[in-house]
């Protein structure tokens, strides 16, 4: 079976995740967001944070195909990463978008349902990110697993969130949502025959 060296592959998977941010920088210097630059950089780190988050869910199903159970210790700093791209995301949205116009921002929670979904999304990642230490694992036990079962939920509303957002091509949005579907029917699956 093949095992995988946590003190090489971390730092490598830690720099690979960063790397969409490096790119976003160099498109920033070298001129590279087009005639709507705030629309370009909120559209891309939302995309990260979604590539990022389905990312997480296909760690179980990958494992079970492939039996590295090694690599699950990589879930959780994915998992941050997801979080790190969705408060980018938000930020982008409140600072360049909206530029800090909270009663604007209040109103666009409530009014545009694809503000509501990404929002939502946003609220239920931070008790699984503020919970995702070992200190916390080991506190809350099974409680942790139920807690970080929001994952699914949270997946949901982030590709509802993209999907409402484009409106008409939905064309993109519709293969995050055929992923997301394999990987929660994978699971799906799983369960029904652990239970059978």
């Amino acid at each position: 079976m093949l095992t995988i060296q946590s003190g090489k592959i971390k730092p490598v998977l830690f720099l690979l995740l960063l790397l969409p941010l490096g790119m976003l920088a160099y498109r920033f210097y070298s001129d590279g967001f087009g005639a709507n630059p705030i629309e370009t950089i909120n559209r891309y780190t939302g995309d990260w944070a979604l590539r990022i988050l389905l990312l997480t869910l296909a760690f179980s199903p990958f494992i079970r195909i492939t039996r590295w159970h090694n690599i699950i210790q990589y879930r959780r700093m994915v998992g941050l990463f997801a979080f790190f791209y969705v408060c980018v995301h938000l930020t982008s949205y409140i600072v360049l978008d909206q530029f800090f116009d909270f009663s604007e921002i209040i109103d666009d929670v409530f009014k545009r349902p694809f503000i509501t979904a990404g929002f939502s999304a946003f609220i239920l990642l931070i008790p699984l990110a503020v919970t995702s230490t070992n200190k916390m694992v080991e506190r809350l036990q099974y409680r942790w697993i139920q807690l970080h079962r929001l994952i699914y939920l949270i997946a949901m509303l982030a590709v509802l969130h993209f999907w409402w957002m484009v409106k008409v091509d939905t064309r993109e949005p519709m293969i995050y949502a055929a992923i997301l579907a394999v990987l929660l029917g994978f699971r799906l699956i799983y369960y029904i025959k652990s239970k059978i």
